[in-house]
This record gives C-alpha cells, sequence and structure tokens, in this order.
C-alpha cells in the first residue's frame, strides 16, 4: 500500500489484477495505488507494461479481475450508474484527441456537457470560458482540421474540464506532438493543477514529459517498480 492511501483518496486500487480472457496476458499484477486530491501524478514505463491498463481502471473504464477500485472510498462495484461517474466527475484526455470532425471547437467542448446538469444557456459560455482558459478565444469556430494538432490537445483538455471533474486523466497527452507543442501543453497541464488544484495523472514513456509531475510511478510488467516525490 502507497503512503497516499492511508488516507481516504480521491481513487484508490487495492490489490488491483488485470488478466485478459486468453489468460496469456497479465495486464495489472497485484496493484495497490491511491490518488489524493490535488496530485498531479505521472505514470511511466515501456510499452506494453500496463500503465494505459492501469489508467483505465482510475477512470472506471475496465474492471479488474482481481482487487477492487475505490472513488471516494465507495468501492465502484457498488455504483449503479457508473457511467454518470465518468461524465461528471473525471475527466478524459486521449492522444488521438477524439474530436468530432463536423463539429466546431466549442461544439466539441460541450459535448460531455450532455450528461450534466448545465442549463443549455449556460454550456456555450462554460466552453467558450474553457477555450479561453487553454488559450484559444479566437479559435471558438474553427473545425478540427482548422486548427494545429496542438490546438486540438487544447481542445480535447477543455473538453476534458467541461463537466469541471475532480480528476483529469491524460494517456500520452503529448505523444502526437512535436517537442515545443508538447510542452506548451505540460505547462499548461502544470498550470491547471496548481492555480486550479486539478488532480492530474498522465501515462506517458517520456522521462521529460514524466517529471512535469509532482509524483512519480514507475511500472513493469504490470506491476509498480517506484512510487516516489519529485
Amino acid at each position: 500500500m502507497t503512503e497516499t492511501s492511508q488516507a481516504v483518496c480521491r481513487i484508490e486500487l487495492q490489490q488491483v489484477s488485470k488478466t485478459y480472457s486468453d489468460g496469456n496476458v497479465k495486464a495489472l499484477q497485484a496493484i495497490s495505488l491511491g490518488i489524493q486530491d490535488g496530485e498531479f501524478v505521472s505514470i511511466m514505463g515501456p510499452s506494453g507494461c500496463g500503465k494505459s491498463t492501469l489508467l483505465n481502471m482510475l477512470g472506471a473504464l475496465d474492471r479488474p479481475t482481481e482487487g477492487q477500485v475505490l472513488y471516494q472510498g465507495q468501492p465502484l462495484t457498488s455504483r449503479s450508474n457508473l457511467d454518470a461517474l465518468r461524465a461528471r466527475e473525471i475527466g478524459f484526455v486521449f492522444q488521438s484527441f477524439y474530436l468530432l470532425p463536423n463539429l466546431t471547437a466549442v461544439e466539441n467542448v460541450q459535448l460531455p456537457m450532455f450528461e450534466s446538469e448545465l442549463p443549455l444557456a449556460d454550456r456555450q459560455p462554460r466552453a467558450e470560458e474553457l477555450l479561453a482558459l487553454v488559450g484559444l478565444s479566437d479559435r471558438l469556430h474553427h473545425l478540427p482540421n482548422q486548427l494545429s494538432i496542438g490546438q486540438r490537445q487544447r481542445v480535447a483538455i477543455a473538453r476534458a474540464l467541461s463537466n469541471e471533474p475532480g480528476v483529469v486523466l491524460a494517456d500520452e497527452p503529448t505523444g502526437s506532438l512535436d517537442s515545443n507543442s508538447g510542452q506548451e501543453i505540460m505547462d499548461l497541464l502544470a498550470r491547471l493543477n496548481t492555480e486550479h488544484q486539478t488532480t492530474l495523472v498522465i501515462v506517458t514513456h517520456d522521462e521529460g514529459v514524466a517529471r512535469s509531475g509532482r509524483r512519480l510511478v514507475r511500472m513493469l510488467d504490470g506491476k509498480i517498480l517506484e512510487d516516489v516525490r519529485l
């Protein structure tokens, strides 16, 4: 058990293992990990080490073969609506962005709001506010193919924040970017963490990106090898 799991964590994994259906791939092996509110945690390791599977567990996108996942002290198995949990309390940023090509930036950011109770009249102003936060006030009505790759990632980050989630999970957020754009994205994520207390967990294979956080979890072969403060 890590030191951060001694108190009630925002998200906690207790002895979580994941074996895929053919029984030959053990993606996670007895992982225990706690994420506290306001943390910026980097999960690092080579391809195939289990870090994306771990992120999916943290985001309630997958279920463990053994062990349990708790959200604010409550087992996810006791929650009747995981879709609502993901939509309202967890923001996701993916390497491939997953923006709808026929919607503008401001429309893409509003998509998760359909799972919220935010009044319809308040959704576009909220989306515009978030795009301003990520430096895209002048790109509100641009389609994804009219934006640079770095700008598309900024839209994806704004979308992840649309429902004011307690935690944002980012899978290789700089993987499709050049070094300059990647640094801008990491600076933005760090600012969201420090200025807005957004809990961040990022998965990366890049040492420089990993060290943008304040805690580093190293993985290999489905296990945690190291969990240190930076």
